[in-house]
C-alpha cells in the first residue's frame, strides 16, 4: 500500500531528486533501451511501470549505480523509503565518488525523520561539493525540522544566492528570517519573490500570514485570494508544517488568519 505522506514529500523534494542518465559502458543496446525506458517512465511519473523496468533490468546489470539509485528514487515514490535508502547505499557502496544517491539517500531519511542520518549524507555531499544547491537546500529542511532556525535561515540563503537557485529556497530564506522575528526584511524578500514570480503560491501565502501579523488585514487578504487559487494546500496547518516544512510562527500567523477569514 502506498504510503501518501511519503509520496507528498517525494512530490515537493521532486525539483531536489537526482535521477541519473544512462552512461556508455559495454552495455548491449537492448540493456541500453531498458534503461532509457526506466529512466523516461521516471521522468513521466509512471512509478509503478518504472519500478519494474528498473528491477528488470537491474537482474542483468546488478552494479549499474546509477540504476540503482534511480530504482531507489522511484521506491521512495511508491511509499518505501526502507528500500530506496537500500538501493542508494547500495549505489554508495559501488560508486562512492558518486554524490547524487547521498543526495537521494538524505531525502528518503527526511522521510522517515532520520534527521541526524540526512544531514549526515547532506553534509558530506557538501564537504565535496560546497555549493552544491539541493544539499544546501535539504540541509536547510532538515535544521528547520531541528528546530535550529538559525542554521536552516543561513543554508536557505546560501542556496538563494546561487546563480541556480531555486524560488522555493528564496522563500524558505524568508520564512526563516519571518520565524527569527526580523519581519521587516522577511516582508522585503518576499516582495523581490513575488514581483518576479507573481503567481508563486507560497510566497503569496508568507505574504499574507506576515501582512496579518503586522495588522494590514486588507492587503494580506488580497495577498490570500491569490494563495488560495493557485494552491489550496496553504489551509492546511498539517500540510504546511510536515510536508512543506514553515517554520512554525508564520504557519501559527496563516492559521490564525485564516480562523478570521472563515467567521
Amino acid at each position: 500500500m502506498i504510503n501518501t505522506r511519503v509520496f507528498k514529500v517525494l512530490l515537493l523534494l521532486s525539483i531536489l531528486l537526482v535521477f541519473i542518465p544512462f552512461s556508455s559502458k559495454a552495455i548491449t543496446l537492448p540493456n541500453k533501451f531498458l534503461f532509457e525506458k526506466a529512466l523516461q517512465e521516471s521522468n513521466d511519473g509512471d512509478f509503478v511501470q518504472a519500478e519494474k523496468d528498473w528491477s528488470f533490468y537491474l537482474k542483468d546489470n546488478p552494479n549499474d549505480s546509477a540504476a540503482l539509485s534511480n530504482r531507489g528514487n522511484i521506491r521512495l515514490a511508491l511509499g518505501d523509503p526502507q528500500g530506496a535508502i537500500k538501493d542508494q547505499t547500495m549505489a554508495i557502496e559501488i560508486s562512492p565518488e558518486d554524490l547524487d544517491p547521498y543526495l537521494n539517500r538524505g531525502i528518503a531519511e527526511e522521510a522517515l525523520q532520520r534527521w541526524e542520518e540526512a544531514s549526515k549524507d547532506y553534509k558530506y555531499v557538501l564537504k565535496k561539493n560546497p555549493k552544491d544547491v539541493s544539499a544546501l537546500y535539504n540541509l536547510g529542511n532538515v535544521m528547520g525540522s531541528m528546530d535550529n532556525w538559525i542554521e536552516a535561515k543561513k543554508l536557505f540563503s546560501q542556496a538563494a544566492s546561487s546563480n541556480s537557485a531555486i524560488a522555493m529556497a528564496r522563500s524558505s530564506e524568508a520564512l526563516a528570517i519571518y520565524q527569527l522575528g526580523d519581519l521587516e526584511l522577511a516582508e522585503k524578500k518576499i516582495r523581490v519573490l513575488i514581483r518576479k514570480y507573481p503567481l508563486f503560491a507560497d510566497a503569496r501565502a508568507a505574504l499574507s500570514a506576515l501582512l496579518w501579523r503586522k495588522g494590514f488585514q486588507g492587503e494580506a487578504e488580497s495577498n490570500w485570494a491569490a494563495a488560495a487559487g493557485l494552491d489550496i494546500r496553504y489551509r492546511e496547518k498539517d500540510w504546511l508544517l510536515n510536508i512543506r516544512r514553515w517554520p512554525p510562527k508564520p504557519t501559527n500567523d496563516l492559521i490564525l488568519f485564516l480562523a478570521l477569514e472563515d467567521r
